[in-house]
């Protein structure tokens, strides 16, 4: 039976405007020690001239640009020391100029803004009755094809009308900070999985410690390159424990920008050529303690990783790869609680069919099992989780999406049992949204696409994506979603 899904006039679209100062490496080493070369054989009126040139022209483009210089410049201090430079006599605005000859302006999301997740506020203050304030998340898309987290701040009144603030006039990028501690076990079985050979990984690791930190390992690979005269194979073999450690990171953005104005940008050679499809949940811990999750998959432009994003306020987040057997393939969604002591996420870890991964570990995964598998005519070509399953009293609600002819893209919805997630209780055999010919044409046609929904006045809010271009909204009437849902006896 058709569901009546009510289509909302909130639209999304990419805005080329909301740039951010990233660094940029023009060609190899060489190329910068000449760049560096020529601004230092200028003199100090030519220095501060060209340095307020560009701070006219971009100072008020970006909060702190003669911050960004300065930590531009130094990425690339260590090319000074190479030239025999003592880079303590410089000047500080010399600095900033060689600092803004490896700054550039990138448009986070001049291609697309789309793939939108939704969870509560952390802040439900200052509300009218009935109303909830929200957090939507983008994934935002930019010259290159390269994705970045991104937000917006909304309420949802009584009625179910969306309202959303204006994004802030900057976009700022966080400090990425590699202070993870690290388990040497689990970071061992990590590497076993991406098969490194492990005959040559003990000499980065046997000197640490069973819990180490990034600089530890960097000591540690630099002694082994010192110590040891490396083979192409030992090089690659440093190179993946690397890559592997790069992959954890803290970041903190700075208390005076609005929400709008935070952008996660990839900080990682594991998520080099982007951070796709976040799933943000609200998890409510056996203590009551809330934190959000979201599961993402980084992509190096060769490989994926999934991997695990967690804050407690959305200025302060912790980033670590998802581990295990079945930490495979994208569009991984975790529950919002742990059911039966464990905790439980959503997966399409063969690329086709829906499967329910059960552990005792939030990021490590070894068990699961097939749920579901594509039935309908829409969704035969694959189907997967729109988003982290909505708890309700008659079961957890899965918005899933099937792929049928013509690489089309549907929303639909599955009813698992609260005790036994493992166990399918209904399922929509049509569509619950399709593409109409509005949403049809984009980046990628015919798809419409979620990433997290949730439930609010009794019915179900789905942002959704319209051909990976722009994002809208959409919402059903719990009611007749689950009179409309196709049983099992």
């Amino acid at each position: 039976m058709v569901i009546e899904a009510e289509r909302k006039d909130i639209r999304f679209y990419p805005d080329s405007g909301r740039v951010i100062a990233r660094f940029f490496l023009p060609g190899g080493e060489e190329r910068a020690k000449n760049i560096i070369g020529m601004v230092l054989a200028l003199s100090d009126d030519e220095i501060r001239f060209t340095l307020n040139q560009v701070l006219v022209n971009f100072s008020q483009r970006h909060r702190n640009i003669s911050q960004v210089f300065k930590n531009h410049y130094d990425k690339v201090q260590y090319l000074l020391e190479q030239m025999d430079i003592d880079h303590e006599q410089l000047s500080k605005e010399t600095k900033y100029l060689i600092g803004s000859y490896f700054t550039m302006e990138y448009s986070i999301e001049s291609a697309a803004f789309f793939n939108p997740s939704i969870v509560e506020d952390p802040d439900q203050t200052s509300l009218n009755g009935g109303s909830k304030r929200v957090i939507v998340s983008f994934r935002a898309t930019g010259e290159g094809h390269i994705s970045s987290i991104v937000f917006r701040s909304g309420v949802i009144d009584k009625h179910n009308n969306l309202t959303f603030k204006d994004p802030g006039d900057l976009v700022d990028i966080p400090e990425a900070v590699q202070k993870f501690i690290y388990d040497k076990q689990e970071f061992l079985d990590k590497l076993s999985e991406m098969h490194v050979q492990e005959e040559f990984v003990g000499m980065v690791m046997d000197p640490l410690d069973d819990k180490f930190v990034y600089g530890d390992l960097r000591a540690s690979i630099e002694d082994c390159m010192i110590r040891n005269d490396l083979t192409p194979l030992h090089k690659k073999v440093i190179d993946d424990i690397n890559w592997l450690a790069s992959s954890h990171y803290e970041m903190t953005f700075s208390l005076d920008t609005a929400l709008s104005e935070r952008v996660i940008y990839p900080n990682s050679y594991s998520e080099s050529n982007g951070i796709e499809d976040a799933r943000f949940v609200e998890f409510t811990d056996d203590d009551g303690s809330v934190t959000y999750y979201a599961t993402y998959t980084a992509y190096s432009g060769y490989t994926i990783l999934p991997k695990l994003l967690q804050t407690k306020d959305f200025y302060h987040f912790v980033v670590q790869p998802i581990h295990g057997q079945y930490a495979q393939n994208k569009g991984m969604a975790l529950f919002p609680r742990k059911i039966n002591n464990k905790y439980v996420m959503v997966s399409r870890l063969d690329g086709v069919n829906n499967y329910i991964m059960i552990s005792d570990e939030i990021n490590f995964w070894q068990d699961a099992k097939m749920i579901q598998e594509p039935k309908e005519t829409w969704e035969f070509i694959q189907i997967g989780n729109c988003g982290s399953p909505i708890e309700t009293e008659k079961g957890w609600l899965l918005i899933t999406h099937g792929v049928g002819p013509m690489r089309r893209y549907c929303l639909g919805a599955t009813l698992l049992d609260l005790d036994d997630p493992t166990i399918v209780l209904g399922y929509t055999k049509e569509p619950l949204l399709a593409p109409n010919e509005e949403e049809r044409e984009g980046y990628v046609p015919n798809v419409v696409y979620s990433c997290g929904s949730l439930i609010h006045n009794g019915e179900l809010i789905v942002p959704y994506a319209m051909a990976d271009y722009a994002s809208s909204f959409a919402s059903v009437s719990l009611d007749e979603l689950f009179s409309k849902l196709h049983y099992y006896s």
